[in-house]
């Protein structure tokens, strides 16, 4: 991997398919991945390892095809031997094993013990390195509820036994930013081997917890398309890239790519997307109050992130009850048209009235149709 503050692993394919409901085809697998390349995600997580998945070693073969050395391609396994041993059949660039590290899952869950999970993990990152997977990574299940000292202390483990990598998985969402960084930060000093973050989306927060790890010093962050995922879901890949990216000024992601992405993730999942949606809404650039459309006028960065370009849209004025005079005029004036006081009170009055909603070009033949009746107040 080339030098770079952090790194977005995709798990669409992996995590998003666990969404009730949700199952993508062989077709719909190899679309995501073009896409995924097209926006510049690090690395692709392409599936759950185990035998009864036979696809994946067709797929990790046809997505090293479509990405090229772009992108590492990984996979992901229960510390199972026959898992392991599937996974590194299929020649993967990364195995991510996970394991749970909270009393909660180990003891009432799983009925095992925290000697169990430290001889487990040693043994499946051992077992996974003799097979020749290049790299291990640890993914430790329910991290923001399990012993801090613990918690450490398995970390510890994975890079002892040659792990290259932990995530962190705040399973239930609870983490706040503030949280996340504590979550991280002791991490970051305890080895010397990359930090991830897995985020769900429980309370909302998913995006923000791991944008929140990554300013704590995470190397990695997960997200899906869309958000899919159990329950709430996950960290969103548009949110993420398109922070990283329109705000970051990272250059290596591409934002513009993400509306065609989500779009087609949304087609064959079956899932709407609301037009307020960060980055992909089809209205996040459509603006009607007075107040913002004058700002907007003048200088649109008073009142946008970012120009609507950069993810393929463009600005939209819609002028209705909410339309100010100021607004109206700069509008049609920028068209060449000039109002006097008179006929600019009057469309305001008009518009406001609900009688009438106009996008700009309608509002330009409009107040041109009817410069007269506006003359008079009619």
């Amino acid at each position: 991997m080339t030098e770079k503050p952090f790194g977005i692993i995709d798990s669409t394919l992996r995590e998003g398919e666990q969404t009730p409901g949700v199952t993508f085809s062989d077709a719909a697998r190899r679309t995501i991945i073009h896409h995924l390349h097209q926006v510049g995600v690090d690395e692709i997580e392409l599936g759950l390892a185990t035998p009864a998945h036979n696809h994946l070693s067709t797929l990790v073969s046809d997505a090293r095809k479509i990405t090229g050395s772009a992108c590492r391609l990984g996979l992901w396994s229960r510390c199972r031997k026959e898992d392991i041993l599937f996974a590194a059949s299929c020649e993967p660039d990364v195995l991510s094993i996970s394991i749970p590290v909270s009393d909660l899952h180990i003891e009432k869950r799983l009925k095992k013990d925290r000697t169990w999970v430290r001889q487990t993990l040693a043994a499946s990152i051992r077992q996974g390195l003799a097979l020749g997977i290049p790299y291990i990574s640890v993914g430790l299940e329910d991290s923001s509820r399990a012993a801090p000292d613990f918690l450490l202390q398995v970390i510890r483990i994975a890079e002892q036994n040659g792990a290259r990598r932990v995530r962190l998985a705040d399973t239930v969402g609870t983490c706040t930013p503030g949280r996340m960084q504590q979550l991280v930060e002791p991490a970051r000093s305890a080895v010397t081997i990359e930090i991830g973050v897995h985020c769900h989306n429980d309370f909302g927060m998913a995006t923000a917890n791991s944008i929140a790890a990554v300013e704590a010093g995470a190397k990695w962050l997960d997200a899906t398309v869309l958000g899919l995922g159990e329950r709430a879901g996950n960290c969103r890949l548009e949110e993420v890239v398109g922070f990283t990216a329109l705000i970051g000024n990272a250059p290596h992601y591409q934002p513009q790519r993400l509306p065609e992405l989500c779009h087609y993730v949304a087609k064959v999942t079956g899932i709407r997307i609301p037009g307020n949606h960060p980055i992909i809404g089809e209205h996040i650039f459509t603006c009607e109050t007075g107040l913002h459309q004058h700002g907007l006028a003048i200088t649109p960065e008073t009142y946008e992130p970012y120009e609507p370009h950069r993810v393929g849209t463009a600005r939209k004025f819609r002028f209705g009850s909410k339309t100010g005079m100021r607004a109206l005029n700069l509008q049609l004036i920028k068209r060449g048209l000039h109002l006097d006081d008179i006929q600019i009170r009057s469309l305001a009055s008009l518009i406001r009235s609900g009688r009438y909603a106009f996008n700009e070009e309608q509002l330009f033949r409009f107040a041109r149709q009817n410069i007269q009746s506006l003359s008079t107040g009619n």
